[in-house]
């Protein structure tokens, strides 16, 4: 069966409903683990059901956020997910005071309970509603993201498609662009403005209805964080600040040098090289085939892996009018589908979706029969980990996409990769904020983003781009409004992804087995488990950023641009 073959029918509640008052109640009654366990296996098939039909939608509403019936039915999961989480909570409360508890732990591993108990307290019926409403706000932030229909060289472009304008070689295009996307924003900042005040106090009140201090501690425990807290980040971002940020100061300078120009405006930050950035030679479907090569040298599972995402059509690629913005990659549990979405525009970024969101899809596929469907996925930082892992391995194939630019390229792709880490801080560092000081006007909101722009890249000059320069940066960033404290995941993982690097460089088929071993685990382990199985470096030990950045340096210098 191919994705587009999929029937979509929109779940019956009170069947749902029905469905978890009767497993719970029997869950109670049972005279021994074995009996529980096969509840929870039912609860899986419910839940799992549930969540397909959800994923379908919303799959379908990305493709084409003017479709009125998948928009509809993204608003029925906007309001249903909490009401269905509730019965999943009920259930849960009842495995939590399971009599057999130790057999049953058994059975389900320690981590599944685990991870059970923090998504108990980070959930009651006395917030449903607020869930209702901040689902609502995150779907029109979206959709309004979605909406730009942006005049630039003859065209209507939407803010993915401006994106290879923002890195164009020609100074002066760039700046337009930049000029330009910024007026979108501009043009929409009173809404943005209102959508976030009105998320960011709707996650505090739900954390203080729950009983947490703010939302940055029901946020960890809603990303199922189990192996560390905010006082750890706190700890690794210092580590970003002191030990990184100067280091990706100096490789700022040699770009500029590069570019030939005295420092970096905004405009310049994503321009690498005189002549423009590497781009893939090709259109979509010559950049598929080649992937297609690329899985099937790397690794017999890789090219199985791949050959099934083309025979049931899980990928949508190419930009389009109405399409939401970004990439990502999803499951459909039902069917053991991942799904790729992205917004193709003829840069190196189409090659980073058929590696780092193809490094997702991969996990899920490996990781597709383990029998717990909350065991199959980590959590978010290992689960990056398997995406940016793949986006370096696959480093030996270069060749496919890039053709005679594929040294220009393994150099973008460094030092974008080592660029992007004071980046996600400065996300993760403004995120914590905001909800450590939810009365912040929006004003003082804007002054604290530009205040963290100067703290982890002191090297760009705004050059008085409006929006840009007076602090409005953070509204591009939809993970800022879309997944709350979701972003230092991605510096985690960009952290493990480069030792994993580094490891290749040495033996890469060594490397490459033990990222097999730590993608196969799936959420079995905890990321700290899991980056330490694996003989790696762990971000949160102090020394690991100084001697990361070290041993890139020493890479750099030995690979300078021609």
């Amino acid at each position: 069966m191919k994705f587009s073959e999929i029937e979509y029918k929109r779940p019956d509640l009170n069947e749902i409903k029905q469905a978890y008052e009767r497993i719970t109640q029997k869950f109670a009654e049972c005279s021994g683990a074995r009996e529980q366990y096969e509840l929870i296996l039912q609860h899986e098939t419910l839940y799992s059901r549930f969540q397909s039909m959800a994923t379908v939608a919303y799959i379908r509403n990305s493709v084409n956020t003017a479709d009125p019936f998948y928009e509809a039915e993204t608003a029925f999961f906007d309001a249903s997910n909490p009401i269905v989480d509730n019965d999943v909570q009920n259930f849960y409360r009842a495995v939590l005071s399971s009599r057999f508890r130790e057999r049953l732990e058994a059975k389900t591993g320690k981590l599944f309970l685990k991870n059970l108990e923090l998504s108990f307290r980070s959930f009651s019926p006395a917030v449903i509603e607020s869930k209702q409403k901040e689902n609502a706000l995150v779907t029109e932030y979206e959709k309004l993201l979605a909406s730009a229909k942006i005049d630039f060289d003859g065209k209507k472009l939407n803010l993915s498609e401006i994106r290879k304008y923002q890195m164009f070689p020609d100074r002066n295009v760039r700046r337009d662009a930049w000029e330009k996307a910024a007026g979108f924003y501009e043009a929409n900042a009173r809404r943005l403005d209102e959508i976030y005040d009105e998320l960011v106090h709707n996650r505090d009140e739900q954390a203080k209805k729950l009983g947490y201090k703010n939302y940055v501690f029901l946020g960890y425990d809603r990303l199922g964080r189990n192996c560390y807290g905010p006082g750890e980040i706190q700890k690794f971002r210092d580590q970003v600040a002191e030990d990184f940020v100067p280091f990706i100061a100096e490789i700022k300078k040699v770009q500029a040098k590069r570019l030939g120009l005295p420092g970096l405006k905004l405009y310049d930050d994503d321009c690498f090289f005189p002549d423009g950035n590497p781009a893939p030679k090709g259109g979509r479907q010559v950049l598929v085939g080649q992937a297609r090569t690329m899985y099937r040298e790397m690794h017999p599972l890789a090219g199985e892996f791949f050959d099934y995402m083309l025979e049931h059509g899980l990928f949508d690629l190419d930009s389009k009018k109405g399409k939401a913005v970004g990439g990502y990659c999803t499951d459909i549990p039902d069917y053991k589908f991942p799904f790729i979405f992205s917004n193709f525009n003829g840069t190196a970024d189409d090659v980073a979706v058929l590696t780092h969101e193809a490094g997702h899809a991969f996990a899920s596929y490996l990781a597709r029969d383990i029998p717990l469907l909350e065991l199959r996925s980590p959590t978010m930082d290992a689960a990056e980990t398997h995406s940016m892992s793949m986006e370096l391995f696959s480093r030996r194939w270069d060749r496919l996409f890039f053709g005679g630019e594929t040294e220009k390229f393994r150099l973008y792709q460094l030092e974008a990769a080592l660029d992007f880490i004071p980046y996600g801080c400065l996300v993760d560092e403004f995120q914590t904020r905001m909800y450590e000081s939810p009365a912040l006007s929006p004003d003082e909101r804007k002054q604290t983003w530009l205040g963290l722009e100067k703290k982890y890249r002191p090297w760009i000059d705004f050059d008085g781009i409006p929006f840009f320069s007076a602090g409005g940066g953070y509204q591009r960033q939809h993970h800022i409004y879309s997944f709350p404290l979701y972003y230092i995941d991605y510096c985690l993982a960009q952290t493990t992804a480069l030792e994993f690097w580094l490891e290749s460089e040495k033996d890469w088929n060594d490397a490459f087995s033990r990222y097999l071993d730590f993608v196969r685990a799936g959420g079995t382990k905890t990321y700290a488990e899991l980056v330490r199985a694996a003989g790696l470096g762990y971000p949160m030990d102090g020394g690991c950023m100084k001697r990361l950045g070290a041993k890139a340096s020493e890479w750099l210098e030995s690979h300078p641009a021609d």
